[in-house]
């Protein structure tokens, strides 16, 4: 059977498993990126407690491997009665793990934001929150989207180790077809394939994002997707 063939057969089974793959990469990058900006307030503006609970966690998440991490949550806890099914236990790990790189990220564009900025919007009255989260926080965002975007797609990659844990996403059906057919050389380099062109998508849709936002002499834009 040439790869022709073999892709004539397989892609709509190897295809089914790409809503699968978006939605656990959708939740887990959405739950990464809110509870990342929590961290890095507590790593900035937080009272040393919280600082310090913040920096443990990111420390943890960020020294050991993600699949360890989602072992843990779905073999692990169980034996303390929290039982999560396979997709839920795999966007958890993974939005736990990407919530650690994204407050370092964030924490960085904040830092970078002038303390003018600051200063000058609690001169006309606003409160510490007001001005963080109207004059700092948007600025900050569009400062970190570059480095954001290559997480975001570094973690749709990341997302085949979810058939670890038996999510049947993409990686998952590839398998299922090696183990069937045993021509394991052409499911994956077909598999290798569906990845390059969802993230492909994403770096231009993100690329795209960047360069709305670009403020000229502030803000940079990569020069090409994915780089």
């Amino acid at each position: 059977m040439s790869f022709v063939d073999f892709v004539v057969e397989h892609l709509p089974f190897i295809l089914k498993g790409v809503p699968v793959t978006l939605s656990l990469w959708a939740l887990a990058i959405t739950f990464g990126f809110f509870f990342g900006l929590v961290l890095a307030w507590c790593r900035i503006y937080a009272a040393t407690p919280l600082y310090l609970l913040a920096t443990v966690y990111i420390e943890i998440f960020r020294g050991t491997p993600m699949l360890v991490q989602m072992f843990f949550i779905y073999l692990g806890l169980p034996e303390l009665g929290i039982v999560l099914d396979p997709f839920t236990s795999a966007v958890v790990a993974i939005g736990l793990n990407t919530s650690a790189y994204q407050a370092e990220y964030f924490r960085a564009a904040l830092l970078s934001v002038p303390p003018g900025q600051m200063q000058a919007a609690r001169a006309i009255g606003m409160k510490r929150t007001q001005a963080l989260i109207y004059i700092v926080l948007p600025q900050a965002l569009r400062r970190v989207l570059p480095q954001w975007s290559n997480e975001a797609i570094l973690e749709l990659k990341f997302t085949s180790i979810a058939f670890a844990i038996g999510v049947t996403e993409i990686t998952a059906r590839a398998e299922q077809i090696g183990y069937r057919t045993f021509e394991f050389f052409d499911v994956f380099l077909l598999v290798a394939i569906v990845y390059l062109v969802l993230t492909g998508i994403v770096a231009e849709t993100l690329q795209w994002v960047e360069r709305r936002v670009h403020i000229p002499g502030v803000t940079t834009v990569r020069s090409s997707a994915g780089s």
